[in-house]
């Protein structure tokens, strides 16, 4: 684009800066002391989930200022703004964590309602943490403006200092946060000391950034790049690294090459690039989170891909990268080893990546996978012909348990393991789970069922990390098996099934489990199943006394609540981008 007066007839903006009854507006401009010039060209939002909560926020901040400069250079004028996050590893394990999934749509909702409220052009959005990265993206989608996003990088792999009194399994590995929410289950098992435990809590994070592993917030990260809202390799780099600066310049750069072209997020996210995304998710063992944001994010471009759809390509795409939890490395690995680019070069390989989805680039995916000199390295990344195993590292589950499905993430667990048949104990919500797990009031062979933690019935669908890390923690993570309609976090290691739908909340059959019903879980098969008749099952729901009440009568989870939809379709609060939508904010 050129410097200079520029034609905004079909902006936004042109509500805010142009004719003389915009005077007051521009006298708002002058005062943040924009020129002329900056107030004639294209406003582009930029929006950053920064704060101070956690590690994988606290580098937004200086990130945002890398895009303004990128956005300047190609004749934009930056608008900086901020949004919130609920980061899961401070959330976990206590009431906090209701407000994680209820704040993916708050990020959507107050990242619309300033682009709206302030016309911008176009977006850049940068995000950290868990539901932050889905949350912006389901922004973009929403609005439909020319958008590019922006990971904020992930934190740098811990290490325990020689000589401390840390047991072997501890010493001389990459450490992550997943590792302190084990060793809290071993410390209170008795094998891991005080003074272990203390060493271990100061060194296994040692940077900003996000979780190191294939969790959640490098699953979406991934997903970015994937579905072409990022620009190629720019999740990979860790967040202390000054690479991160350049991939922000040159985003902030990109959205204007895009707005020029009228590129949009809806020409970018498609059925197909949504497709590609759940295939990078399944070789690389993400996060079954993934599995509730791909619906979410395709929901708002008026797409229908459920967490069946999601789960049918896991269930034919190679599990061949080699990432925590399931495996050994982490994020700083495997953009050393080439990044997602090199990921789907390989899935190329085996005709498993739809080439023609556009990209933020302007160029598609088959022509940005072309630039791609990299190959599989056969340690972080397995070229797909020999791959870790033949299906993905996340599998969907269905059965008269979950008729609306289930997810459990399977990388790194062995076959004989991915059967399990036992009694339910069934456990009306975590704190109750996780109290049992402390006292061992368990026994080994059985199904653990966490029920009333759906996204209404929670309410916000809990993730379960603490519970089931410290299932790991004392050795019985092979040992037993967990289900809830909450959820689990990326980190989440074990047969551990979530997202059973429908909810305890709507009566779905996890509300009628008994103790001691037999319950089969097959990840090879595809099974979730308990073994009550169809009429023993109809009787008990005709006894079934209602949702289970909850604390939360007033404020946002009551609203929460009330407005969210079904997990399968990724437990979203609004109609979306379907035949509801009335109309498109870029053409207001």
């Amino acid at each position: 684009m050129l410097k200079g007066k520029q034609d905004k007839s079909n902006l936004p903006s042109r509500h805010v800066t142009e004719g003389p009854s915009r005077a007051p507006h521009r006298s708002y401009f002058y005062a943040m002391g924009l020129s002329e010039e900056e107030i004639a060209q294209p406003f582009v939002g930029v929006a950053t989930c920064w704060n101070e909560a956690a590690p994988c926020n606290i580098s937004l901040n200086r990130q945002a200022q890398a895009v303004k400069l990128g956005v300047k250079s190609a004749a934009g004028t930056p608008r900086e703004f901020t949004t919130i996050t609920v980061t899961d590893g401070i959330a976990m394990g206590h009431e906090g964590m209701r407000s994680s999934l209820a704040s993916r749509e708050a990020i959507a909702d107050t990242v619309e309602l300033t682009m709206r409220g302030h016309c911008y052009d176009a977006l850049v959005g940068l995000a950290g943490c868990d539901k932050s990265l889905p949350g912006m993206m389901m922004a973009m989608v929403r609005l439909n403006t020319p958008s590019v996003f922006i990971y904020g990088g992930s934190i740098l792999p811990g290490r325990a200092p020689t000589g401390a009194d840390i047991p072997a399994e501890y010493a001389n590995r990459d450490l992550t946060v997943q590792d302190m929410f084990e060793a809290v289950g071993r410390h209170q098992a008795g094998e891991l000391s005080d003074g272990a435990l203390d060493v271990l809590e100061r060194v296994a994070c040692p940077s900003a950034g996000a979780c190191g592993g294939q969790f959640t917030a490098n699953t979406m990260a991934c997903v970015s790049e994937a579905i072409g809202l990022a620009l190629p390799q720019s999740s990979g780099a860790p967040a202390p690294y000054e690479s991160r600066d350049q991939y922000s310049v040159a985003s902030g750069a990109a959205v204007m090459n895009l707005l020029e072209k009228n590129i949009r997020a809806r020409d970018v996210v498609t059925l197909a690039s949504l497709r590609n995304a759940a295939r990078v998710v399944a070789c690389t063992g993400g996060s079954t989170n993934a599995g509730l944001h791909l619906p979410a994010i395709a929901h708002e471009a008026g797409i229908e891909f459920t967490l069946e759809d999601v789960c049918d390509i896991f269930r034919d795409t190679p599990y061949f990268v080699d990432l925590k939890p399931g495996g050994q490395y982490v994020a700083k690995d495997l953009y050393e080893a080439g990044g997602v680019m090199v990921v789907m070069k390989e899935l190329r390989k085996a005709g498993l990546i739809e080439e023609d989805c556009m990209t933020a680039t302007g160029y598609s995916i088959g022509e940005e996978i072309d630039r791609i000199k990299g190959e599989a390295d056969g340690k972080v990344i397995y070229s797909i012909d020999t791959p870790l195993t033949k299906t993905g590292g996340v599998v969907g589950l269905k059965g008269n348990l979950a008729p609306d499905g289930a997810i459990v993430k399977v990388a790194g667990m062995e076959t004989q393991h991915q059967r399990f048949v036992g009694p339910a104990r069934v456990f009306e919500c975590e704190e109750d789970a996780f109290d049992a797990v402390q006292k061992r009031e368990y026994e080994e062979g059985e199904v653990l069922v966490i029920r009333n933690e759906g996204p209404a019935g929670g309410p916000g669908m809990r993730e379960m990390l603490a519970t089931t890390a410290a299932l790991s923690g004392q050795g019985m993570g092979k040992k037993v098996a967990l289900i809830t309609d909450g959820r689990f976090s990326g980190a989440t290691r074990g047969f551990c099934v979530g997202h059973v739908g429908p909810e305890a909340a709507h009566c779905g059959p996890i509300a009628l489990v008994e103790n001691g019903d037999i319950i089969t879980l097959d990840a090879i098969k595809g099974e979730l199943s308990v073994d009550v008749s169809d009429d023993d099952m109809a009787a008990r729901k005709a006894a079934w006394s209602g949702p289970r009440e909850t604390i939360y009568a007033s404020g946002a989870l009551y609203k929460y609540a009330k407005l969210v939809g079904r997990t399968k379709y990724g437990a979203v609060t609004h109609p979306g981008g379907g035949d509801e939508e009335k109309h498109i904010y870029m053409d207001l």
